[in-house]
């Protein structure tokens, strides 16, 4: 299919997903699917990848194949994508024998358009023997870092995969991944065989998340402040150890938060039961390991915490960007301390093999992030060969000044590069090259009595002991800040520091370092004040916080009676689009971001109802943000038919009422189509659904307050007629 029309998978997304447009490179991904070109696709975490092969497998004839790594992740992805309209299923070990046989029925009959299957079973004999006899539009291999041994998350079995390019020759192979620099693209292409790829990568940058990194210190008050930001609402906090993960998660409901733990050292039943529970809004906190996966696409979680420090970079940025899915501003903390760095180091075990250097370079890469004194959103794009446009991120602790930077920067980075010279210029002892790295450079500066410092004499350098006060630790900080503003450099064989050349401006007080302030010990951590990311969806203006609370009750309501996700009945930003435009008929409700078709059928009454009766209760203005009228509609649309029969009952001059009952919709829905058609038609006189003497105190109410906004007429008239008649009326005059 090299030819399509290229509003089909428009349409689609309208139709299925509620969405006008598409996210950035979503668009180019889809058709990289349509035209039958194999691709890497690699968009963060929340950048909507997952529509980028969900939406053509709509649009093309067959079955699409999606390898999920995850049981957890394919059940969420095919519950949403079962809401929305689609016929999506998966195969995995959680079905009973009468599921899997109902689900294989299904394929042979050609009823799934989306089938979610574990990369092990894939490629199975009597799997592919079935697939053999089934119509595949195309394959998707979702996660594809997991291929990579450069990936953060390589999995053995993702390998095997390699074989289907010569057991489906003509069939083209997809790849998505949220994680994946240059190199690991690279290896997802040899290792999955591609033919002549076109290679995708969207911004790593994810602008709606607030990062926030601090030393630990009291580390469960520093937890507790940012929660206390978030009350009633969901987050995720990462510890390293299991350990780590029981005790925070048993502090934490003495104190009276509602919190679970997520890690392999649980059984598998209530690993999952506590899953769900957080998946379902049942419970506000995750407490989980670093070093197991969630699998979760839940899109309202408004903070991540990290209680130690991940192991990588790619770690982080999927980590966090469980973060704000839905596009949302959301916090995200990290606390951490040199401790972590040893601890993973012991993790990882041995350092000598390919994959251990692997492993140390990115704990390394992360630490260093850690500490670093530049924009968070800019270390993590430049980590992935990418640079952000602006200077100012305004979405980083760095950024919007949070971070205690010291006052006496010069002074302290003097007495450091001045250690580092002096024990070059020595000669007490000729010193092995490892002896001079940031270790050895910290007990001196401690006036540590160490043996080797004592043979050396370096304990009579005059700065041994000037930084005492101070603590290896913090010190070691600053070397490594030193470091990374190119002050001083490191020898990547030997590990030594020495100063450079901008080093020497520093000497000559040309320059002054950006080095931080360490914590005062034992602190409770002050609440931050949150920040309005510059790439959030949207402001809060407008929005009416009381109705955005009761729809996520409502939300909460209908997806317990369902057994879903309550994200799965509508997102947190289609939520707060409500409580925004504050919809009054289903017409309207259909412009929600986020209201596909089949929602729009199945959600539209009970939550414009509640909506009328929220605004109504408190004469609060409805329809504030009308969306333009859009008449095109397509053909087959079952939508269309209705509102085209509303149509033509109207031209017959057909009552609302009438036509309601005709068309087998609610009054106020039909007064929707009313509205439609009077634009549609130039219609200037709302006879005969208005009447005469109404329709002159309307204009009387126009002429004097205007006719931008409804609730100043409605008022005027003293509320006595309705806001539907006012706006037929108002449609007639413009």
């Amino acid at each position: 299919m090299t030819n399509y029309d290229h509003e089909i998978p428009y349409k689609v997304l309208k139709q299925y997903w509620g969405y006008d447009e598409f996210l950035p490179w979503q668009k180019e991904a889809v058709e990289c699917v349509m035209t039958c070109r194999d691709s890497v696709t690699v968009l963060p975490t929340g950048g909507g990848k997952s529509l980028c092969f969900q939406l053509p497998a709509m649009c093309l004839p067959g079955m699409a194949l999606v390898v999920s790594p995850l049981i957890s992740l394919m059940k969420d992805q095919v519950d949403s994508l079962k809401n929305a309209g689609v016929s999506a299923a998966f195969i995995n070990s959680s079905m009973s024998a009468a599921e899997h046989y109902s689900c294989l029925s299904d394929i042979r009959q050609n009823k799934v358009k989306l089938l979610y299957i574990a990369p092990e079973r894939l490629v199975m004999d009597s799997f592919i023997e079935l697939l053999k006899t089934t119509k595949l539009s195309f394959i998707a291999i979702d996660e594809a870092h997991c291929i990579s041994m450069w990936g953060h998350d390589f999995r053995p079995e993702y390998r095997q995969l390699k074989t289907l390019k010569n057991v489906f020759p003509d069939i083209n192979i997809h790849s998505y991944t949220a994680t994946a620099t240059e190199l690991v693209c690279q290896d997802i292409c040899k290792e999955l065989q591609l033919t002549a790829p076109l290679i995708l990568t969207g911004s790593f940058d994810r602008p709606n998340l607030i990062y926030r990194i601090k030393h630990r210190d009291n580390v469960f008050n520093q937890i507790c402040s940012v929660i206390a930001n978030h009350k009633t609402e969901s987050g995720i906090i990462y510890c390293i150890r299991r350990t780590d993960v029981d005790n925070l998660c048993l502090r934490l409901n003495q104190k009276g938060y509602n919190a679970l733990p997520y890690h392999a050292g649980i059984s598998d039943q209530d690993r999952k039961k506590n899953q769900e529970a957080f998946i379902n809004d049942r419970v506000d906190v995750i407490v989980a390991t670093v070093a197991f996966g969630m699998g979760i696409n839940k899109s309202n979680v408004r903070y991540v915490i990290h209680a130690g420090m991940p192991k990588s970079l790619e770690h982080y940025q999927q980590e966090t960007g469980r973060a704000g899915r839905d596009g949302l501003e959301s916090e995200c903390c990290l606390f951490f301390a040199y401790s972590d760095f040893m601890t993973w180091q012991k993790i990882i075990g041995d350092l000598d093999s390919e994959a251990g250097r692997i492993a140390s370079k990115k704990l390394k890469e992360m630490y260093d992030f850690c500490i670093n004194t530049s924009c968070r959103h800019q270390a993590i794009v430049s980590y992935f060969g990418q640079k952000l446009d602006t200077q100012n991120c305004g979405a980083c602790d760095i950024c919007i000044e949070e971070p205690d930077l010291m006052e006496d920067a010069l002074v302290i980075a003097q007495k450091i590069i001045s250690c580092i010279v002096r024990l070059k210029n020595s000669g007490r002892e000729a010193m092995s090259a490892s002896s001079f790295g940031s270790a050895y450079i910290g007990r001196v500066l401690t006036g540590s009595k160490d043996q080797r410092i004592l043979q050396a004499g370096h304990d009579s350098l005059s700065t041994w002991g000037i930084l005492a006060s101070e603590g290896k630790q913090n010190i070691r900080i600053w070397i490594e800040q030193l470091v990374m503003q190119g002050y001083l450099k490191r020898d990547e064989e030997y590990k030594t520091i020495s100063v450079s050349e901008n080093g020497w401006r520093i000497i000559k007080d040309n320059e002054i370092p950006r080095l931080t302030k360490p914590l005062p010990i034992h602190q409770e951590q002050p609440k931050t004040q949150l920040t309005v990311a510059r790439g959030a969806t949207s402001s809060w203006e407008g929005v009416d916080n009381e109705l955005f609370n009761a729809l996520r009750v409502l939300r909460k309501n209908l997806a317990e009676k369902q057994n879903v996700p309550a994200y799965i009945v509508f997102s947190d930003a289609s939520l707060k689009d409500m409580a925004l435009r504050r919809p009054s008929n289903l017409n309207e409700f259909l412009h929600i971001t986020g209201v596909g078709q089949k929602k729009w059928e199945s959600y539209g009454d009970v939550f414009v109802k509640a909506i009328v009766d929220y605004c109504t209760t408190n004469s609060i203005e409805m329809d504030t943000m009308p969306a333009p009228i859009v008449v095109k509609q397509t053909k087959d649309s079952s939508l269309s038919a209705v509102k085209f029969h509303a149509f033509e009952l109207f031209s017959q001059g057909c009552s609302v009422e009438e036509a309601a009952a005709r068309v087998c919709r609610a009054t106020s829905t039909v007064f929707g189509y009313l509205e439609e058609y009077i634009q549609q038609e130039k219609i200037t006189h709302p006879a005969p659904w208005v009447d005469e003497k109404t329709f002159l105190m309307i204009l009387e109410a126009m002429d004097q307050v205007g006719a931008d906004r409804l609730r100043p007429i409605f008022d005027l008239l003293n509320g006595e007629i309705p806001y539907e008649l006012i706006r037929i009326s108002r449609a007639c005059v413009q």
